[in-house]
């Protein structure tokens, strides 16, 4: 499903548009204006999972222009021989460029959060876990399957609030998630199961980079609580028939 797609659903609402960063469909023009704008942007296919074909591209405070690719990274003085070099190793499929989020960081790592939600056995939109996703120290993306390290929300989070704020910060999460999965589900009423990659930038407040409508949720395996895991299975179990009519 295009992500475009799905950002234009949830720009529909005025408060999840709060949280989702400007997206833009990538263009020579549109990216040199959101770096004049913004000055880092991650570049990413319209439909694709796992992190594939993510690149991250910077305008320089002292000139130039640079980009990440994996792990290989290019500096160019002018942004013509930047896009030329960009365009030579960019996979030749549509693009999106969004506003970068310069996120936390866990031991000089940057991470970011998975929220699953889903519909419970009601019907009824539901969070059922919340997981982070600690980068490869030498790769822009934090997935899993691009070596990202599955890591707790309890433990990114420890280091930037207390007991008490990181509850309040679940509970607002937990809220975007529900949230979240009712406003696409005006648009794809057949919709039973979400997962939202949310950035958390340094003062705290959660963007929404994308939303995955076939999220993995055996990442969260990987947590001591196997009640949340197990929890996952049941909902989904409760609506599996269903979801050849998606």
């Amino acid at each position: 499903m295009s992500k475009q797609r799905k950002t234009e659903v949830l720009l529909q609402s005025e408060k999840l548009s709060l949280h989702v960063p400007d997206t833009r469909v990538y263009t020579k023009d549109s990216l040199k204006a959101m770096l004049d704008q913004y000055g880092m942007l991650y570049i990413k296919p319209d439909s694709g999972t796992f992190g594939n074909g993510v690149i991250k591209v910077q305008k320089l405070e002292e000139g130039g222009y640079r980009f990440q690719s994996g792990t290989r990274v290019q500096t160019h003085a002018a942004y013509d021989a930047m896009f030329q070099s960009l365009e030579r190793i960019r996979p030749k499929k549509r693009y999106l460029a969004q506003k970068g989020i310069h996120l936390l960081r866990h031991r000089n790592r940057r991470f970011d959060l998975r929220v699953m939600v889903q519909r419970n056995p009601a019907g009824a939109w539901e969070t059922t876990g919340i997981i982070g996703r600690l980068s490869h120290p030498s790769k822009i993306v934090t997935n899993y399957h691009s070596g990202g390290t599955i890591t707790p929300f309890e433990t990114l989070l420890g280091s930037h609030m207390d007991a008490a704020a990181q509850k309040e910060f679940r509970s607002r999460l937990e809220k975007l998630g529900v949230q979240t999965g009712e406003q696409l589900a005006t648009r794809w009423p057949r919709l039973k199961e979400i997962g939202l990659d949310v950035a958390v930038d340094t003062a705290l407040k959660p963007w929404i980079l994308e939303v995955n409508t076939k999220p993995d949720p055996y990442i969260f395996r990987k947590l001591q609580d196997k009640g949340i895991f197990r929890r996952m299975r049941r909902y989904a179990a409760a609506y599996a028939p269903k979801r050849s009519a998606r």
